[in-house]
């Protein structure tokens, strides 16, 4: 299994060192699963994320982290793009989970002359509930959506299920999205219904995610199992050719 396009290297480093890609994997799908679940409301679960805030900063991040430097030492261009994407996702996304922050609150409408002071908690609620904050929320995620997109592209010269991966994460993005947008206009009940749809897409991704790390630890640890994975580098000019021919073509 690969997650980038086969290439020559002048150098033994896939040899020398560990394969960096199944952390990185292990920390997007943990991150995932467990956002994809609260968004369906598994267990009575609500849509706050302070709880699980922690998850945003020391599990996804450090482990993506982790592996984009190790497959940067690699020379592996995809797939430590990929996991800079999420890590600084997550980073991002957590932010705006920390109930100590209350980020909503400067969105808040300015309090009527003679009223009494609102409590900095009033003010976040407020101002989550506003148009302005959801609407900054859902321009972010659609931003995100497209940038997902745009590395789907790529995935398409790998394999099926890294394919799906990014093609549902990016659709799971504009639909969250969605839900935001009718949030800002008040239409709280299409925005349910809208959140737990992404839950369920992001729990597909989740599920994608695992059998990918669970082919990748396989085939690291030598287990004796040959999962599919789709590969369509077949549909593409070959890459893989030696250093001495690519410039042998090219002099032709």
């Amino acid at each position: 299994l690969y997650l980038g396009p086969k290439t020559p290297h002048t150098t033994d480093y896939d040899k020398r060192f560990a394969n960096a890609a199944p952390l990185g994997f292990l920390g997007f799908v943990i991150c995932v699963m467990s956002f994809a679940v609260v968004l369906m409301g598994w267990g009575g679960a609500g849509p706050n994320m302070a709880a699980i805030s922690g998850m945003f900063f020391f599990v996804g991040p450090v482990l993506l982290l982790l592996s984009l430097i190790g497959l940067w030492i690699q020379n592996q261009f995809f797939p430590m793009m990929v996991c800079g994407l999420f890590s600084v996702f997550w980073l991002s996304f957590g932010m705006l989970q920390l109930p100590t922050l209350q980020l909503q609150a400067s969105y808040a409408p300015a309090a009527s002359p003679g009223s009494p002071p609102a409590s900095l908690a009033e003010l976040a609620a407020a101002g989550a509930a506003s148009k302005s904050y959801n609407a900054v929320i859902a321009l972010y995620l659609t931003v995100w959506g497209f940038a997902i997109f745009t590395f789907w592209l790529f995935t398409l010269r790998i394999n099926l299920v890294f394919a799906g991966i990014f093609a549902l994460t990016s659709t799971g993005s504009f639909v969250m999205s969605g839900a935001y947008w009718k949030v800002s206009v008040g239409n709280y009940a299409a925005a349910q219904t809208l959140q737990t749809t992404a839950g369920a897409i992001f729990f597909v991704v989740a599920l994608l995610g695992w059998y990918v790390l669970v082919v990748m630890m396989a085939a690291e640890m030598r287990v004796t199992i040959s999962l599919p994975v789709g590969d369509l580098s077949h549909y593409w000019k070959r890459t893989d050719v030696e250093l001495a021919v690519m410039e042998a073509e090219k002099k032709d």
